[in-house]
């Protein structure tokens, strides 16, 4: 076991580090141009059955099951391969790679995120963030419930989660309580969520943008 850091810095990447309502965004258009709206749609229809049976979104998947129920379609390929070759890297928020060296000097560096085992690697990887972290990453179904494997493999003695999910960060409150620090970043469709005023205990801090941590950096 690595010995304890005085903080480690756990970020999550979509909509966090990486914009990526607009890399959905990018794809809407694409598949109704290969496929049409209607099944386009059906697509979407598909994706949303496989995050409520998997708890995470998984594009590869929803495609593959796609396949199964259309399996004369002729444009899958230019799906996938729209997916595989997609510029991630220029959809890293603006900040973030400064953000990045300047906490790598307070304590480790850790992406903490949810995803498939596949993709969402991939994804991390692309965008450069796979390096910009020096290969920390940890992806699971559910991060929250997954705070002991976290805390095995990078001890701390307080730690700070940097999310756009508020109801996430709550959750990882109620286990670490002080030792964790909140950071509620308001990007992506999430950012005005009901949930969000709901939640409880909240945020520790609250940015509208991940660049505004560069100004925070020695606070958190």
């Amino acid at each position: 076991m690595p010995s304890p850091a005085d903080v480690v810095f756990l970020l999550d990447v979509d909509n966090t580090l990486l914009d990526n309502d607009a890399v959905i965004g990018d794809l809407r258009r694409h598949l109704i141009e290969a496929f049409g709206e209607r099944r386009a749609e059906q697509y979407w229809s598909i994706f949303e059955e496989f995050r409520r049976d998997l708890g995470y979104a998984d594009y590869l998947g929803a495609l593959q099951r796609y396949r199964l129920r259309h399996p004369l379609e002729p444009h899958l390929i230019r799906i996938s391969l729209f997916l595989l070759h997609y510029p991630f890297a220029a959809r890293v928020y603006h900040g973030v790679d400064l953000l990045l060296s300047r906490l790598k000097l307070r304590g480790p560096v850790v992406i903490l995120s949810d995803g498939d085992v596949v993709f969402q690697p991939y994804k991390v990887e692309q965008s450069g963030l796979l390096d910009a972290v020096d290969g920390n990453v940890l992806i699971y179904v559910h991060k929250e419930q997954m705070l002991d494997d976290v805390e095995r493999r990078h001890p701390a003695g307080r730690y700070v989660m940097v999310d756009d999910k508020a109801w996430i960060l709550a959750a990882m409150k109620s286990i670490w309580a002080e030792r964790l620090k909140t950071v509620f970043v308001r990007q992506g469709h999430y950012a005005y969520d009901p949930r969000v005023g709901a939640t409880k205990p909240a945020p520790d801090i609250v940015v509208d943008s991940i660049a505004e941590l560069l100004n925070r950096v020695d606070t958190l």
